[in-house]
């Protein structure tokens, strides 16, 4: 049966971007478990342990009483709660999104529970089940021209898992390492059902151009990302295991050492550049929908555009705004210093994460670089706006190897949205399956294949 509930709970954390740089502290197996505990406290009724895990925000929009009301105006449609027959979970912005499939008397739910990097309740929602759709590869990927072999990127006491994709003939080819947006990232950034870096590694394998790809070190190690945790930084969460890569890709065989390019995606472009600034072993940059403002501007610029989609009260909206507003005056204060911790997109990130980007200007440094780079960006894309790519354009126009392409009707991850109309997306459309847009592949393989090394 279709089924729809009008008692939905629907207290998710509005603000899980892929700009936040949060990572989990504990492992998927504990947090589902804690989502069970959960679950089993609403079902037998213990409504307050419930309420006591809740973060800020949750409380503000859940008063007491409020989830028990909810609660048995749910079970008064879809009958008694029977058992949880599937569950699975995924890591967001630094959330822990847990979901728990239920079968009811007369439906079958989900119950999203999502949980914040300290383990408070930041979101309930039961929604009416859907089937988690699996990854299939692309139409454009040809799986028999290329071979795949798992791989390790190491750098000092860091060990990254990862995979070499390699296409078939007589090489030496050209690589592209893949440099995954801020959180916890498997090598195959997946996102909901999606895996764009799959959906590239297959793609331009197919075309030529060998792929890697790993695991992110706040994915493998967590909280242990850093010898100092209080002192973590961009260097220990995403550029040297991206200059390990580009190192470990050169001593292969298969590979032409003079031909090695760096792909970022989201964060990944925006730190793509400092990548390339101290390694003259990078022959040129991807940057796929990199951002080159503040990050805690554009967490300002995106908070302020999903309440305004969100339907929250007026007196909500705002509040949400102005927390953004001060978390962005705190991490800009001269006043700030290592040691500290900042809040930033609803979870704490040490100071120095934020102090050690101060003097670093993206685009600037791209413009000092000799190496030909190519800025992509989806129109509908919410996350990394027009300001963006209209400011790739402006720094780098002077650039004599840099191209720009913008690719109307697709999102941060470079998939159609499933938003109805033409303007930005929502973040709803994460979770609908889909490929890396064909032309984008076809692109990238060819801006990579007309080109040879070029000097720094």
């Amino acid at each position: 049966m279709t089924f729809v509930p009008k008692a939905i709970i629907a207290v998710t954390a509005l603000f899980i971007p892929f700009a936040s740089i949060a990572f989990s502290q504990a492992p998927a197996q504990s947090v589902e478990a804690h989502a069970r505990t959960v679950l089993g406290q609403i079902v037998s009724g213990q409504f307050g342990a419930v309420e006591a895990e809740y973060t800020a925000r949750v409380k503000a929009a859940l008063p007491v009483g409020k989830l028990a009301e909810a609660w048995a105006g749910l079970t008064a449609q879809v009958g008694n709660f029977k058992s949880v027959t599937e569950a699975h979970s995924q890591q967001a912005g630094g959330y822990d999104i847990v979901t728990l499939v239920c079968a009811f008397d007369h439906a079958i739910l989900d119950t999203v529970i999502t949980f914040s990097s300290d383990g408070q309740i930041a979101g309930i929602r039961f929604v009416p089940h859907q089937e988690q759709a699996a990854w299939t590869p692309p139409a454009y990927s040809n799986p028999v021209s290329f071979t795949e072999q798992s791989v390790t990127v190491q750098f000092q006491h860091w060990s990254l898992p990862g995979t070499l994709t390699l296409p078939k003939g007589d090489g030496p080819f050209p690589l592209v390492v893949l440099v995954q947006g801020s959180g916890p990232h498997d090598e195959d950034e997946t996102i909901g059902p999606n895996k764009p870096f799959k959906d590239l590694a297959w793609g331009l394998a197919s075309q030529g151009v060998a792929v890697l790809r790993y695991v992110k070190r706040t994915k493998q190690y967590g909280i242990k990302s850093s010898d100092d945790p209080a002192a973590l930084t961009v260097d220990d969460e995403t550029v040297n295991d991206a200059r390990a890569a580009v190192a470990f890709a050169a001593r292969q065989p298969a590979i032409d050492p003079k031909r090695i390019f760096v792909l970022g995606h989201s964060l990944g472009g925006y730190l793509a550049p400092r990548i390339a600034q101290n390694d003259p072993q990078v022959a040129g940059l991807v940057l796929m929908a990199g951002s080159c403002r503040p990050l805690e501007q554009i967490a300002i610029e995106q908070v302020r555009y999903l309440v305004g989609i969100s339907g929250l009260p007026a007196d909500q909206a705002q509040e949400r705004i102005a927390q953004a507003e001060q978390d962005a005056k705190v991490i800009e204060s001269p006043d700030l210093k290592p040691g500290g911790m900042v809040r930033f997109a609803g979870v704490q990130i040490p100071a120095s994460y934020f102090l050690d980007l101060r003097g670093y200007h993206p685009a600037e440094v791209a413009a000092s670089l000799k190496i030909p780079i190519l800025v992509l960006r989806g129109s509908r894309d919410y996350q990394v706006t027009s300001e963006d790519f209209d400011a790739w354009k402006s720094t780098l126009g002077g650039h004599a190897n840099a191209t720009f392409k913008l690719y109307p009707g697709l999102t941060h991850l470079f998939m159609p949205s499933s938003t109805p109309g033409d303007g930005l997306g929502t973040p709803q459309d994460y979770d609908h399956l889909g490929h890396v847009d064909p032309h984008v592949v076809r692109d990238i393989a060819s801006w990579v294949l007309a080109r040879g090394r070029v000097a720094q």
